[in-house]
Parts: C-alpha cells; sequence; structure tokens
C-alpha cells in the first residue's frame, strides 16, 4: 500500500495507473493506493487509520514531490512519524511495517517525461522560434530562512533540470527561477514573474514555462502559471511570446516512471538511500532527527511480496 502527496484528483488517477502497472511488473502481488495530504483531506493520518483498519500488511510511503524539502516531503513524513509514535503510546500501535520513497529527482524517466512534454510543446511554436524559446524551469520557492538552514531541495531541482536538459540535448537555453513567493521575507529567487520581465526586457520574447517541480496540475499551474504568468503578462507585454509545456499528469512516461520507483522499492528490499539518514546542518526540528532514524531503517519484510514477484526483476536484471 502507498500514501502519496500532491492533487487529490490527479493522485487518484495517476495512483490507479501506478497500480495497474505494478501488478504486471510484479504478477501476484496486491497493492492498493491511499492517498494523504499534510494540509487537505482526506489527510496523512487519516490514511495511516484507514490502512490499518483495511488490514495492510505493510506501507510504502511514497512521495510524489520529486525533489525533497523539509517544507514538504520532511513535513509529510514528520506527520506520518508523530501519528505513529501517538498510537504507540496510545497502546494502539500499527499491525503494518513501513518503508519510504523519499526522492527522485533524477530519475532518467522523470526526464524523459518533462522532455517529451516540452517537445510537444516546442512542435506547436513557429519551426523558425524552435530554438529561440528560453525554457524557463519553474518550481515552488522557499523562504531563505529554509534554505539557509541547509534544505536539499534547490540542488535537488536544479539536478532534475539539468537530467531534463541533457535528455534535450541542450538544444535550447534555460534558467531554473522560483514562484509562489508569500509575505515580506526573503525567498528563493530570481522570482518567476520578475524573471519573465527581465528576459522580455532583454529581448527574449519567446519564453516557455515548466513546471519542474510539480507532478500534476492544480492552482500553482492553472492560476498561477497559465493565468498571472502566461495570459495577465501578455496583455502587459505583447510583444512577449509565452506559453507553458503540459504537467505530467497521466503522461504513459511519467506513470512508468513512477510504477519503476515503486516496484523496483519493493523487490530490491525498500531501503531509503543514504541521503535520508541526513538532517540539516541547521535543523532545528525535534521531530526530524527520529523521523529520518524511523524511515532510513525501515526495509521490505520477508513474505510482504509473493516469490513470482522477486523471481520476476531479478531475471530481468
Amino acid at each position: 500500500a502507498v500514501v502519496s502527496t500532491q492533487s487529490t484528483g490527479w493522485s487518484e488517477r495517476q495512483g490507479q495507473l501506478m497500480v495497474e502497472r505494478v501488478r504486471e511488473l510484479c504478477p501476484g502481488v496486491d497493492i492498493s493506493n491511499y492517498i494523504g495530504f499534510s494540509y487537505a483531506e482526506p489527510l496523512n493520518e487519516d490514511a495511516l487509520d484507514k490502512m490499518e483498519e483495511d488490514g495492510i500488511d505493510h506501507c510504502v510511503a511514497f512521495t510524489q514531490y520529486p525533489q525533497y524539502s523539509c517544507s514538504t516531503t520532511g513535513a509529510s513524513f514528520n506527520g506520518l512519524y508523530r501519528h505513529i509514535v501517538k498510537r504507540q503510546k496510545e497502546g494502539r500501535p500499527f499491525n503494518m511495517t513501513f518503508s519510504a520513497i523519499d526522492r527522485w529527482a533524477t530519475e532518467p524517466l522523470l526526464a524523459k517525461a518533462f522532455a517529451d512534454l516540452i517537445r510537444e510543446q516546442l512542435d506547436e511554436v513557429d519551426p523558425k522560434l524552435r530554438n529561440k524559446f528560453v525554457l524557463l524551469f519553474s518550481a515552488h520557492s522557499l523562504p531563505m530562512s529554509v534554505v539557509n538552514r541547509g534544505d536539499p531541495y534547490p540542488q535537488e531541482v536544479a539536478a532534475t533540470v539539468q537530467k531534463v536538459m541533457e535528455e534535450l540535448g541542450f538544444s535550447n537555453p534555460w534558467r531554473l527561477v522560483w514562484q509562489s513567493k508569500v509575505g515580506p521575507s526573503a525567498w528563493l529567487g530570481a522570482q518567476t514573474d520578475d524573471a519573465i520581465k527581465g528576459l522580455v526586457k532583454n529581448g527574449n520574447k519567446n519564453i516557455m514555462l515548466v513546471p519542474i517541480a510539480f507532478t500534476s496540475d492544480h492552482i500553482e499551474t492553472l492560476f498561477e502559471m497559465d493565468i498571472e504568468y502566461v495570459a495577465d503578462m501578455k496583455k502587459e507585454m505583447p510583444e512577449a511570446n509565452i506559453v507553458r509545456c503540459g504537467s505530467l499528469n497521466d503522461h504513459p512516461v511519467f506513470i512508468e516512471c513512477i510504477s519503476q520507483l515503486l516496484a523496483g522499492h519493493l523487490t530490491t528490499g525498500g531501503k531509503t538511500i543514504p541521503q535520508m539518514g541526513l538532517r540539516c546542518p541547521m535543523c532545528t526540528n525535534p521531530t526530524c532527527g527520529p523521523m529520518r532514524g524511523f524511515f532510513s531503517s525501515r526495509s521490505l519484510p520477508g513474505g510482504v511480496l509473493p516469490n513470482e514477484c522477486s523471481e520476476m526483476k531479478q531475471s530481468s536484471g
């Protein structure tokens, strides 16, 4: 069973397709998808309780944020860990076991899915302008107070961008920018809207926005990107040619990406990478250390998978 995190409609669709594909990759595996959120229904804690109620044997906490940040995946995993501890203290511990997929920023199929979406959008522009489009990779920003604690998110987003550009053969100029700043405090920049204005002012009028840190359409793409950055800025700067490539949503390559990630996790022991165990250098969250220790020490217990699933993966290399 899986707890995933982002927007409900697309998460349900992605989860359904992933489960169907994992059943093909791992014949005989009994797998279900459960959705959980940190700040919206259904909550992560409710998803865990529902899984326990349904008699699930093992939970894979599979973040749908490819790039790890303490403010997204970290916050979700902290909430899961607190609920696990809470139930233990209440004398009703979970019977199911746990493991985690905490980040996947450089997965080759993730880069290929983004590259395919970018090419599809480039195919719709004037061929004479194709290689002149600036690819503006836009990710949700972070307060500098979080960045300065050593949060790995900026580096991991940049790593995804690098993999996508390698997949594209570095066909276009590009920049990584940051959106969704809130409040007066300092946030990671350059901000997406400022970058668009600056590029147009400098003579780069052809711009493609790429939602590099989002796995589905939601308010940051459908409103902030499509309306505030594309539609409104075209009115403000009529000379600008601003487009956005599609989101991952149910793109077949993306579904294959998350399916192979989960199947690989199940058939190789369910361990996290060493990065999961490392707290930010200036971390101040008392839950973070125990949470990391918990998930980084988990693995898939024997007997969870049918033998034919493990044998299939081993024989395929």
